[in-house]
Order: C-alpha cells, then sequence, then structure tokens
C-alpha cells in the first residue's frame, strides 16, 4: 500500500481510539464530580485534594513506576530523541492519575494526560505494525490531535497544537494523516457526548475600541504567563527540596489547594463553570476579587502540578486567563466610565487566547482553539492581537515555552531538519574509520617509513602490543623533519616522536559534543578510546559523508 494512504488509514484507526480514551476520560471527571459535590459543604474536606494527589503520585511511582508530569513534554521528549518510542501503559496511566488529581478538586486540567494517552496509542500501534520511525513520529502525532480534538471537540486546534508543539514540522506528510485522526477524534466525541461546544456562542459586536484595547491586554496576559510559569517552576524546585517521601508533599500541595479553595471555589478542578459565568457576563464579583481570584489560581496550580499532582496546565491558562481578560475590562471601565468597550465576555474569551498562547508560546493554537470552544469568529481580530503579541512579550522574557523549557535546559529538545537533530540521530560508532595501522612504542623510526608507504593515512595510534592500551599518536606532519634523515632510521624509536597528550573520544559520546570540542582545538581527526583500548578514528570527512546522508533521508518527503 502507498505509504500516505498506509498513514492515513491507520491515522483514523489511532484518531478513533484517542477519542475513546478523551470521552472515557471525561466520563470519569464527571462522575468524580457528581458523587463529590455533596460533601464540599464541610470545611474538613479541604484534605480531599490532598488525598487525590497522594493517590495519583502513589499510583504513577509505585504501581506504575512513571514520574509524574505534565504529558506533553514526555510526549515531546519521545519525539525529538527516540523516534516516537512510548510504553503501552503511558496509553492509560495518566488518565487514571489525572483523573483522581483533577476529580479530587486539584487545579489541572485534563488535557495534557490525554494527549499523553493518544500519543502512547498512536506509538504502541505503531510498533505494532512495525513502522518505522517517520511513520511512528505521524502516528504519535495523530494520537495527540485525536485526543485533544475530542477533549475539546475542536479537530483544528487539535491539528494545530500538534504540528505547533508535538511533531514541530509543517510538511504533508504529517499533516494529512494528523488531519484525518483529529477528524476521526472529533467525531466519537460527537456520536458519543453529542456535538457541544465549551463555552457559550455570543455574537459580540467587537469596534476599533476593542481591538486597540486588545493590545494593552496582550501585555496582561503575557505578564500573568510569566508568572504562573515562574510559579509552576518555583513550586517544583521548592517541594523537590523538601525532606518528604514524594507522596507527603503530594498530600501537603493539595491541602494547601483545598484550604485556598474552601475561601475560593472558584480555584477548584478544571474551572469551566467560572468561564462559561465570563463568558456569558454573570460573574458577579468586582474588580478586587478577580484579581484575587487570578493570584489565587495561580498559587492552586502551583501547588497542584509542583508538589505531585499530575494534570495538565491548559485548563488552568483558559481560566486564569479568562479572570485576566475580565479584570483587564473591568479596571478599564472604572478608569474611563465612558468608554464604549464591547462586553466583558469577550474579553474573558481574548484574556484565555492570551494566556494559551503565552504560556505555550503557539499563537495559532491559542487562536483556533478559542475559536472552535466557542463557535464564533466575531472576537477574531483582537483575538489575533493578543495571542501574536502575548506570545512575543512571553517569549524576551522566557525563550521556551513552558513545555520546552526543561527539555532545552537539559539539550533534549531538537526539532526535525535541525543541526542538533541530525546530529543527535548519528552516533560515534556509525562514523569509526577502523582501517587504521597501530604501531608499538619500540618500533623503529625505519621500520616505521615502511608501515607509511603500505598506508594512506596520515594518524597512526600507538599501540602497546600485549595489553592493547591506547599509548599515544603519531601525525605524519609533526614528525615530517625525521622522514627525510636516514640516519635518524636506526636510532629514532617511536616513543621518543610520538604525542601522549591526546584528545580522545569515548563510543558513547554525543556527536554534537565532540564536533564542538573538534572546533575549539582545531582538529580534523580524533581517535576514539574506550576502557583505554583503541577503537578507530573519527574525523570531519566521514562526519559530513554521514551527515549529507541523514540529511537527506530526514528531508526526502
Amino acid at each position: 500500500m502507498d505509504d500516505r494512504l498506509l498513514l492515513i488509514a491507520i491515522g483514523a484507526l489511532v484518531g478513533v481510539c484517542s477519542g475513546l480514551a478523551a470521552v472515557a476520560l471525561n466520563t470519569g471527571l464527571h462522575f468524580m464530580a457528581g458523587a463529590l459535590s455533596g460533601l464540599r459543604a464541610h470545611w474538613w474536606l479541604f484534605v480531599l485534594p490532598g488525598i487525590g494527589a497522594m493517590l495519583s503520585s502513589l499510583f504513577l511511582e509505585k504501581a506504575i513506576r512513571e514520574g509524574a508530569g505534565h504529558g506533553v513534554p514526555e510526549v515531546v521528549y519521545s519525539v525529538s530523541r527516540h523516534g516516537g518510542l512510548m510504553r503501552l501503559r503511558s496509553a492509560f496511566s495518566r488518565l487514571i492519575s489525572s483523573c483522581l488529581t483533577i476529580g479530587s478538586g486539584g487545579s489541572a486540567g485534563p488535557e495534557a494526560p490525554v494527549v499523553m494517552s493518544g500519543a502512547s496509542i498512536g506509538s504502541n500501534v505503531a510498533q505494532f505494525f512495525s513502522l518505522n520511525e517517520r511513520q511512528r513520529i505521524a502516528l504519535v502525532g495523530c494520537g495527540s490531535a485525536g485526543a485533544l480534538a475530542a477533549i475539546f471537540n475542536a479537530p483544528i486546534a487539535g491539528l494545530v497544537f500538534t504540528i505547533e508543539i508535538i511533531v514541530g514540522e509543517w510538511s504533508a506528510r504529517n499533516i494529512v494523516p494528523i488531519a484525518v485522526a483529529s477528524v476521526a477524534g472529533a467525531q466519537v466525541s460527537r456520536l458519543l457526548q453529542g456535538n457541544q461546544i465549551a463555552f457559550t456562542h455570543l455574537r459580540f459586536e467587537v469596534g476599533i475600541t476593542a481591538t486597540l484595547a486588545a493590545i494593552g491586554l496582550a501585555v496582561v496576559t503575557a505578564l500573568v504567563s510569566i508568572a504562573l510559569t515562574r510559579a509552576l517552576r518555583g513550586s517544583h524546585h521548592v517541594s523537590g527540596k523538601l525532606p518528604l517521601p514524594f507522596w507527603v508533599r503530594a498530600f501537603l500541595g493539595g491541602c494547601v489547594v483545598g484550604a485556598i479553595g474552601l475561601v475560593l471555589p472558584e480555584v477548584l478542578g478544571e474551572g469551566y463553570h467560572s468561564i462559561r459565568q465570563m463568558v456569558e457576563g454573570s460573574f458577579a464579583p468586582g474588580l478586587g476579587l478577580v484579581f484575587l481570584l487570578v493570584a489565587a489560581k495561580i498559587a492552586a496550580t502551583s501547588f497542584t502540578l509542583g508538589w505531585g499532582g499530575s494534570g495538565g496546565i491548559f485548563a488552568p491558562c483558559l481560566v486564569i486567563g479568562s479572570f485576566s481578560g475580565l479584570m483587564y475590562h473591568r479596571f478599564l471601565e472604572m478608569l474611563w466610565p465612558g468608554l464604549s468597550l464591547v462586553n466583558e465576555g469577550c474579553f474573558a474569551l481574548l484574556g484565555m487566547a492570551g494566556l494559551v498562547s503565552g504560556i505555550l508560546q503557539a499563537p495559532l493554537t491559542g487562536i483556533f482553539l478559542i475559536v472552535e470552544i466557542t463557535g464564533g469568529y466575531e472576537t477574531i481580530l483582537p483575538l489575533i492581537l493578543v495571542s501574536a503579541l502575548s506570545t512575543t512579550i512571553c517569549h524576551a522574557w522566557e525563550p521556551a515555552s513552558f513545555y520546552f523549557r526543561d527539555l532545552v535546559e537539559k539539550g533534549q529538545y531538537l526539532r526535525p531538519r535541525t543541526d542538533a537533530k541530525v546530529l543527535a540521530d548519528l552516533s560515534i560508532a556509525e562514523l569509526v574509520e577502523t582501517d587504521c595501522k597501530t604501531v608499538p612504542r619500540s618500533m623503529r623510526l625505519g621500520e616505521f617509513i615502511r608501515v607509511i608507504q603500505q598506508s594512506h593515512r596520515n594518524y597512526f595510534p600507538v599501540v602497546d602490543p600485549e595489553t592493547g592500551q591506547f599509548e599515544g599518536m603519531i601525525h605524519l606532519d609533526d614528525i615530517r623533519p625525521y622522514l627525510f634523515d636516514p640516519l635518524l632510521y636506526e636510532t629514532v624509536f617511536l616513543e621518543q616522536i610520538m604525542e601522549t597528550d591526546v584528545e580522545t573520544v569515548d563510543i558513547h559520546d554525543e556527536l554534537s559534543v565532540v564536533l564542538a570540542r573538534m572546533d575549539a582545538k582545531g582538529l580534523f581527526s580524533m581517535p576514539v578510546v574506550s576502557a583505554d583500548r583503541f577503537i578507530g578514528m573519527i574525523s570531519k570527512a566521514t562526519l559530513l559523508d554521514k551527515y549529507r546522508n541523514e540529511l537527506m533521508v530526514q528531508t526526502l518527503h
């Protein structure tokens, strides 16, 4: 079967399975919300989010043996460094752990866990059919798109998010199967849950004043995005230093969230109920309380995810963004009472787009997600403005998005078809030249001349013939003055002219690091030595040849 038709057919299957996973998570969250709704009035139930976060961390660490995390960075890492290989248990582990965290009141979202579940489904389906790495990455994208499209009933957002965040390249070979999977996932959701948009569609009359005011909102959402990013990282850093078991930290973090929720219940769970009220213009609390809710939701999300709970940041971004938009609108009305602005629900939508775009640094995802989950294009002009400006301002302060920051710092984030990605896909073992003639240190210069005559190389490794230990290197350029003096042939031994302080490479070194060392030292070749044994030589000429071949493979389609 044609490669593209094969990917479309299997991608549709992956999209259906991912859609079912999203529906299962939604059903689980609704069940837990219904079961626990009658208990919320009791003050002592502030421990409930703590219990949920504790059970979630124990499940991941002890039962599944996966570390806590947001889900999306793990998927990006698998695509970037392991060709999309993921474990089968990841297909359900984050669904259960996030259900425990969010269902008990933790401030997190179900989107990232279900993206990881869908990506794992795609990866394992690819492994079942013995597909190659390129096809496997495409199916990981199919799973991600199908899951996000199903959880939001937003197929375009699923497609754009996957291309912008997960796969990282806009190419026809990926877009077509991912688009089909996104449609399949959304269709499964519509069949089982109805064709509903997440938030009410209201018609907003957006004029020039509102569009200009959106510039200020972009600055506000960018600053809030930076605050949320740093709060999450700081919270994770602080909790990691506490001398407590991981499950105790998760419990304490959840209890803090529960305590905040006793005063401000809007911060608990995914928070979509508050968003609906804000979009419809029926959210009663005043400006001061909305400002407090922004800070409280950031704190609750940080204590949930930074201390060991499981879930994503999509939903918290939507809630904090809508609070920010509402706060900004009410501040403008207070400052200029006669200002003719659009309904505050419009600014709640714009705030959501600004937060999502800012923290993910993915403006198209923010734009299409808000358009699809609200079902209208009336706000498209200020929406584009807020998303683009918020992304740009955040990038100036935070060079990498929240999902990529840790991977970038560890050197594990590699975009397709980049120099770093091509080098990462090559290994030292592939480049080693083994046709080198080794010589002993006791060899006379006259004997060495005969070795040179039978070789085409300029480098000769000196190796102990009994132990095989690498002892040094002879480079013809360095000994050229000796070669034309026959009087030295019987009196000079190689140990007198060899270089012993030699820069070596281990067989397991990263190629990018080796290349940087070559550039820094001005070297053209380096010996590969492992456990004091000479393996071969690595040279820039061979590297360039292999690099070109790998680049042609990656850009073939």
